[in-house]
């Protein structure tokens, strides 16, 4: 297949219509006509629909525009990769976090990272969630992660993954294997995040309308804190989100099970650039990296716990 007759079926599949096709590309119609026609007769189907309003994709025809699309995708990226072997020498990333993103899942990706691309090192600062938005907003870092109640202005988000907040405690737990309710909590020991972070603010919001009152058996703002309170304490159960723990979880023999609280299932983790600059090369091949990473990984882990 010839590079004009995919251009060629695009334009026709962007536009809806031969004639529409015709006008973006500067070709006549007829040849946009007979390359379409080609690519049929090459592939043996057809690949649209035929009406007066307009030229509509059969089930062929998507599975084709679907493939030809995605190797589009793959063509740039390696491209970029590419172009990146001689752009990226030295090169630092400046990264911004909550404590929860910091815990183990980026540095984990950084060394990911840095397998192929040795070059590039890390500063990695750990803020709340107040001060990552003004990091990135200021310019102040590269690229931030943020759990998010609301749609954030004066920022690019590359990727946002939906982040509920999850009960994480051990496999022979006896909630484990249960349906849980929130004042179900109260009868373990249960680790929190100080007031002020998102997750205990979504907490605190779910306790107050269903009028359950949980003690805090330790209160911690570090998460490091809370992960390792119920590896060693007999029943006890913290709270994040899936992407805190989700390369350790099965490994660790843990369990992330929903609240089903709406208040719970607010946040997202939003991935953000500061609005308008220029990225480094390694910092596009970084942010192609971990959102792909991230996405096939949080698909695996609800997967897995089916929350």
């Amino acid at each position: 297949m010839h590079s004009s007759e995919i251009r060629y079926f695009l334009a026709v599949v962007n536009t809806g219509s031969l004639s529409a096709a015709s006008e973006q590309m500067f070709v006549a119609v007829s040849a946009i006509s007979r390359q379409i026609q080609r690519l049929e007769a090459q592939l043996g189907v057809a690949l649209f629909e035929r009406h007066a309003r307009g030229m509509i994709l059969t089930e062929a025809g998507q599975i084709f525009e679907n493939h030809v699309r995605k190797s589009m995708q793959d063509m740039e990226h390696a491209i970029a990769q590419i172009k990146g072997l001689n752009a990226i020498r030295r090169t630092l990333i400046r990264v911004a976090c909550t404590d929860g993103m910091a815990f183990y899942l980026l540095p984990f990706l950084f060394s990911r990272f840095r397998e192929q691309n040795p070059a590039v090192t890390f500063s990695l600062r750990v803020l709340n969630g107040k001060e990552v938005g003004e990091a990135v907003r200021a310019g102040d870092c590269d690229v931030a992660f943020q759990f998010s109640l609301h749609p954030e202005r004066g920022v690019d988000v590359i990727a946002s993954f939906p982040a509920p907040v999850l009960m994480v405690m051990k496999n022979d737990h006896p909630l484990a294997q249960q349906q849980v309710r929130l004042q179900d909590l109260s009868h373990y020991p249960v680790a929190l995040p100080e007031p002020g972070t998102t997750l205990r603010q979504l907490f605190d919001l779910a306790c107050g309308m269903s009028g359950t009152f949980i003690e805090p058996a330790l209160t911690c703002n570090l998460f490091s804190g809370h992960y390792n309170f119920i590896l060693h304490t007999p029943q006890a159960i913290t709270l994040c989100s899936p992407f805190t723990v989700m390369y350790q979880a099965v490994e660790h023999g843990l369990t992330l099970k929903a609240l089903g609280v709406d208040q719970l299932t607010q946040r997202t983790l939003q991935i953000q650039t500061p609005p308008g600059r220029q990225r480094s090369a390694a910092l596009t091949l970084f942010l192609q990296f971990i959102s792909t990473e991230m996405k096939q990984q949080s698909e695996k882990i609800q997967q897995t716990f089916g929350f």
